[in-house]
């Protein structure tokens, strides 16, 4: 499979030595002490896409939880080698060069876990999650499972599997990053249809870093307000929360000094 064009579309002057690794993880939880337990990521460049899938042992149990969604089990990693040992983690430490890019719905998650094992990026990182709620804010959800459905990708990826020899399951890590690897190709639409004078690989790079704009609230006592009508009712509230809250993220922060005019 050629994928010279990178996901259908030709870039002018697109440096074809570059590498785009899309990348999932699947782990024992999402706490402090969870480990990977499957590494699944496709590496896109060149005439033909690299798939590397393998899953691993762990020290840490594998909670109820994890396994309700993943359905990964205790039996499926025993004997596996540790992540460190495996052929796909040394792969990804090869591919980690500031030339290349990581794509990653939720980056900060996965990157999380993987620095658990050692592995710091070097590579120029795109979260598709952040970048779709720049592209996408009006949607009620951004995450991939919904755009699977709501772009008819579900429709699309088992021709895609086939001719990568990838077994599609939801939220397996393989499998969610071949409806990754379609949504991406939705995505870089949208961003040159919004940025039609920007390389739009780069743009979406900028964008993850670009704070999100939140309009109205989700939780809370103004839930279903804009904060901007809460900013003209209630500015002392919104003080409030930029000093008050301990827990309050970044893009909210901003969204909240942009609304009283900060």
């Amino acid at each position: 499979m050629d994928t010279s064009l990178f996901l259908g579309i030709k870039l002018k002057g697109e440096n074809l030595a570059k590498k785009y690794v899309i990348l999932d993880t699947e782990t024992t939880g999402t706490g402090e002490l969870d480990r990977v337990i499957q590494l699944g990521f496709i590496v896109l460049g060149g005439k033909d896409i690299e798939v590397q899938n393998e899953f691993f042992s762990s020290s840490v149990p594998i909670s109820f939880g994890a396994m309700e969604v993943h359905g990964i089990t205790p039996a499926m990693i025993k004997d596996k080698p540790a992540l460190i040992e495996s052929t796909s983690y040394k792969r990804l430490q090869e591919l980690n060069t500031d030339e290349n890019y990581l794509i990653i719905h939720n980056a900060p998650f996965d990157i999380g876990m993987l620095e658990k094992e050692g592995f710091k990026t070097q590579m120029r990182v795109i979260d598709t999650l952040r970048v779709a709620k720049h592209m996408f804010p009006d949607e009620e959800a951004h995450r991939l499972q919904y755009f699977r459905y709501k772009m008819g990708l579900y429709m699309l990826e088992q021709k895609e599997a086939d001719e990568l020899g990838v077994t599609i399951k939801a939220h397996d890590a393989i499998g969610d990053v071949l409806v990754l690897k379609l949504f991406l190709s939705k995505l870089k639409e949208a961003v040159i249809s919004h940025f039609p004078d920007d390389n739009p690989v780069d743009k979406m790079v900028d964008l993850t870093l670009t704070p999100i704009l939140i309009k109205s609230f989700s939780f809370g006592k103004y839930k279903g307000k804009t904060l901007a009508e809460v900013a003209h009712s209630d500015a002392a509230y919104l003080r409030w929360m930029l000093s008050g809250m301990e827990n309050l993220d970044d893009d909210m922060r901003y969204s909240i000094n942009t609304a009283l005019g900060n």
